[in-house]
């Protein structure tokens, strides 16, 4: 009977310290979420009294008669790919760089990490104007180094808009993941390092079959991160191209809210955001069984 009511006392603290927590959340994450579903049945202007229920219309028109979405689909794959490949990559090796005993090595790191708590719109303003084609820092450099035939307009041609803005990205969120894999670095065991080397093993067979599997949580950790950040890609885009040109760089996030706030029809622009919420489970959803799986295995 004691037992009982302290494991109820217990219960009625924890629900007391969170309940505040789990309101605000519900208040402002998980409402919101709830009335775009509904939205994206109806057909409302953002201005109207009443909203008018349209049942899967907005979902028939985007995936059959709105050629944008299929562009902006394609995109955000292709962006998604790239996000999970090159800063995680990149992030690493900085990461396995900054680890070691370096001269000047926290500076380094703040250095790398600086960029990440600069706001994407703030980033996009300086890309834009490193790309310019005419006073852009890229033009003028291979210009000064007699490489003219290189110079492109980076934001204003189709075939490399979208990576040119990549770069960008990239620039931006690297430092996100070598903080991430730096923390996953201190819990690899330094003895299993030593004797590895003591066994005759080279960097890469420590990195392979030391290293790279104490790191297998923090990777699932960034993959994930990247995934999701990617699939909802949107201040950067905003601010360096709008979507152009031709709607060539349009990403899922970008038309959803063009849709809403620039044509306002907010009953399409809640119907992609539920595509690319699905989208997004569809993806992270089955990773994250795997490498829980993968994971128990292990153990």
């Amino acid at each position: 009977m004691f037992n009982s009511k302290f494991m109820q006392s217990s219960r009625t603290q924890a629900l007391m310290l969170i309940g505040p927590a789990l309101a605000v959340y519900a208040t402002f994450a998980i409402w919101p979420m709830i009335e775009v579903v509904f939205l994206s049945f109806q057909e409302w202007n953002g201005l109207a009294p009443n909203r008018e229920w349209v049942g899967l219309e907005n979902y028939r028109y985007i995936l059959t008669n709105d050629p944008v979405f299929w562009l902006a689909l394609r995109n955000t794959i292709t962006w998604t790919i790239l996000a999970v490949i090159f800063p995680p990559s990149i992030g690493l090796l900085l990461a396995l760089g900054l680890n070691e005993r370096l001269f000047g090595r926290v500076p380094m790191r703040a250095i790398y990490y600086l960029p990440v708590i600069i706001a994407p719109i703030a980033v996009a303003t300086m890309w834009r104007w490193m790309y310019d084609p005419f006073f852009g820092l890229f033009n003028q450099v291979l210009t000064s180094l007699g490489l003219q035939s290189l110079i492109s307009d980076w934001l204003g041609d189709r075939e490399i808009a979208l990576y040119s803005m990549f770069v960008a990205y990239t620039w931006q969120y690297v430092g996100f993941s070598m903080v991430l894999f730096l923390a996953g670095l201190q819990s690899v065991d330094r003895s299993l390092v030593e004797a590895a080397r003591i066994d005759g093993a080279n960097r890469w067979q420590v990195f392979r079959h030391v290293t790279l599997p104490a790191l297998r949580v923090t990777l699932a950790i960034v993959l994930v991160l990247s995934t999701i950040s990617s699939l909802k890609a949107f201040d950067i885009v905003y601010g360096m191209t709008g979507g152009g040109p031709a709607q060539s760089t349009q990403m899922l996030a970008l038309w959803a809210f063009m849709q809403s706030m620039q044509i306002f029809d907010f009953g399409r622009g809640s119907a992609i955001s539920v595509i690319l919420l699905l989208v997004t489970l569809t993806i992270v959803v089955p990773y994250l069984r795997w490498s829980q799986r993968d994971e128990g295995a292990a153990e």
